[in-house]
C-alpha cells in the first residue's frame, strides 16, 4: 500500500483497459491507506465514468466510502444520490460517512430513506450520535431500534453503554447490562470493559468491580478500566493494589494505566509515591509522558502547595500546556492564595483560551480572597473588553431513568416548588449541624 501511487499510475497508464475488479482493488487500497490518496481516487472515478462503470453497485459504494473517509462528504453524497440501485451496504456506508463528517441531519435523512434498516444501520446512527455528542439522541435511537424488533450486536451495545457513561445515566446503564446478561455476547470483553467504565463514571465503582471480577478473560484495557475507575472515585488504595496485581499477572502497564495511578496519588496527596510512579513510567517502562501525565504531576504538586515546582513542570513541558493543566494549577493558586503565580498562569491561559470565562472568574476570586479589589476590577474590565460573559453551568440528575437538567437559581422545572422546599429543609438541617455558608466570608467577587 505504500507503493500505491506508483502501482496505480502504472495500472492506469499501461495502455490496457482496467476492469471493474482492478478499479475496485485500487480504490480499496486508496481507502485503506493511512492518508487517502484523493487525486488517484478522482482519476479512478473519472475512468469509471468513461468506461460506463459508474452505475456499478460495488464500485459506487466503494467511492462513497472513500470520499467519506477523505472528508469529502459532498462528493460522497453526490455519488450516493446518483446510484440507480442501492444496497443496505450502500446506505450504511453513507450513514456512517455522514456521521464521521459531522452531518448528523444528513445521516438521519439517508436513514429515513432506507427501506429496511438493519442492525448495522441502527448502530451507525447510534454510534454517530455518541461521537457527535448527541448522547440522549443515541439512547432514543436504541429504544426505537428495540421497538422495531432489531437485535443489537456488541458494537451497538458498546456505543449505548458509552452514551450512558457520558450522561451518567446509571438507570439506563443497568437496563442495558441486564439485557446483555441474556445475550450470546454476554462474555464479550469489549462490552465488559465498557460496563466497567460506565459504572465507574456513574459513581458505582462497586458494580464496576463486580463486572471485572466475573470476567473470564481480561485485557490491558480491562485492567486500565478498573484502575482508572478506582482512581476517579477516590479509592487510591484499591488503585495502587490493582496496579501491582496487574503487573504480577503479567500485563504491562501503558500510559492510560499510569494516568489512573498518578490521578489516584494526586487525589489523596501521596506526592512522593506519585513522583515515584512517574519515574517508574519513564525509566522502567520507557513510556514518554503525555500531556495528561504532566497534568497529573502538576495537580499532584499543586495540591501539596508545591506551586513553584508545579510551575517549573509547566514551563519545562515539551509540548504546549492545555487549559486543563493550567486550570488545575490556577485552582491550586486559589486554594493557597498565591496571587503572583496565578497572574503568571493567567497570561498563558488568555493566550491559549482567550474566550474561556471560567479562568477569568477563578482569577477574580483569587484577587477577592486576597482583598485585591483592584485586581477584581481589572479582571472584570478585561472580560468586558473581550466580550466575555460568565456562562451558567448546569447539572444533570437521573431520576427513574429520565435526565433532568438544572442550573443555579433555575425555576423552569415543572416541580420547582417541591425542589426549593426540599432545598430549604436541607439548608436548615445543615445550619442546625453547624454549617456556615462559604459566601459569608466575603471571599467572592461579583464575577462569580
Amino acid at each position: 500500500r505504500r507503493l500505491l501511487p506508483g502501482t496505480a499510475a502504472a495500472a492506469l497508464s499501461s495502455g490496457g483497459v482496467p476492469g471493474r475488479a482492478t478499479l475496485l482493488a485500487l480504490l480499496s487500497a486508496c481507502s485503506d491507506s493511512e492518508s487517502p490518496s484523493v487525486p488517484i481516487a478522482l482519476a479512478l472515478h473519472s475512468l469509471s465514468l468513461k468506461l460506463g462503470l459508474h452505475r456499478d453497485l460495488l464500485l459506487s459504494t466503494a467511492l462513497v466510502g472513500f470520499y467519506s473517509k477523505a472528508r469529502l462528504p459532498a462528493l460522497a453524497r453526490r455519488v450516493f444520490d446518483r446510484m440507480p440501485l442501492r444496497s443496505s451496504v450502500s446506505f450504511n456506508t453513507m450513514i456512517a460517512g455522514l456521521m464521521r463528517n459531522g452531518d448528523v441531519e444528513g445521516a438521519f435523512s439517508v436513514f429515513d430513506r432506507m427501506p429496511q434498516p438493519d442492525t448495522v444501520s441502527w448502530t451507525a446512527l447510534i454510534d454517530g450520535c455518541v461521537k457527535n455528542g448527541l448522547l440522549e439522541a443515541a439512547l432514543d435511537c436504541f429504544r426505537l431500534m428495540r421497538l422495531d424488533g432489531i437485535e443489537p450486536d456488541y458494537v451497538t451495545i458498546v456505543a449505548v453503554v458509552a452514551a450512558c457513561a457520558a450522561l451518567g445515566a446509571l438507570g439506563q446503564g443497568l437496563w442495558v447490562h441486564r439485557y446483555v446478561v441474556t445475550c450470546e455476547f454476554r462474555q464479550n470483553v469489549r462490552i465488559a470493559n465498557s460496563l466497567i467504565d460506565m459504572y465507574a463514571r456513574c459513581g458505582r465503582v462497586d458494580f464496576a468491580y463486580q463486572v471485572f471480577e466475573k470476567m473470564a478473560k481480561r485485557t490491558v484495557v480491562s485492567w486500565n478500566s478498573i484502575i482508572v475507575g478506582f482512581a476517579i472515585n477516590g479509592r487510591c488504595e484499591d488503585t495502587l493494589e490493582h496496579f501491582e496485581l496487574m503487573r504480577r499477572e503479567g500485563f504491562e502497564p501503558d500510559g492510560v494505566t499510569f494516568t489512573g495511578v498518578l490521578a489516584a496519588c494526586s487525589h489523596v496527596g501521596l506526592v512522593d509515591e506519585g513522583l515515584r510512579y512517574y519515574e517508574l513510567m519513564r525509566t522502567e517502562y520507557n513510556i514518554p509522558p503525555r500531556i495528561e501525565h504532566y497534568g497529573c504531576v502538576v495537580d499532584l504538586l499543586g495540591r501539596a502547595k508545591r506551586l513553584e515546582e508545579a510551575m517549573r513542570v509547566v514551563e519545562e513541558m515539551p509540548m504546549r500546556p492545555n487549559e486543563v493543566v493550567l486550570g488545575s494549577l490556577l485552582a491550586a493558586c486559589r486554594m493557597y492564595g498565591d496571587v503572583k503565580t496565578a497572574e503568571r498562569l493567567m497570561g498563558l491561559l488568555v493566550e491559549l483560551e482567550p474566550g474561556g470565562d471560567s479562568n477569568y472568574v477563578l482569577l477574580s476570586n483569587i484577587y477577592a480572597a486576597a482583598g485585591r479589589w483592584d485586581g477584581v476590577g481589572a479582571v472584570r474590565n478585561l472580560m468586558k473588553a473581550h466580550g466575555i460573559k460568565k456562562k451558567p453551568a448546569f447539572s444533570v440528575v437521573e431520576i427513574e431513568g429520565s435526565e433532568h437538567e438544572f442550573m443555579a437559581g433555575d425555576r423552569s422545572h415543572s416541580r420547582c416548588d417541591e425542589i426549593y422546599e426540599m432545598l430549604e429543609m436541607v439548608h436548615l438541617e445543615m445550619e442546625v449541624n453547624g454549617y456556615v455558608p462559604r459566601g459569608s466570608t466575603g471571599a467572592y467577587s461579583d464575577c462569580d
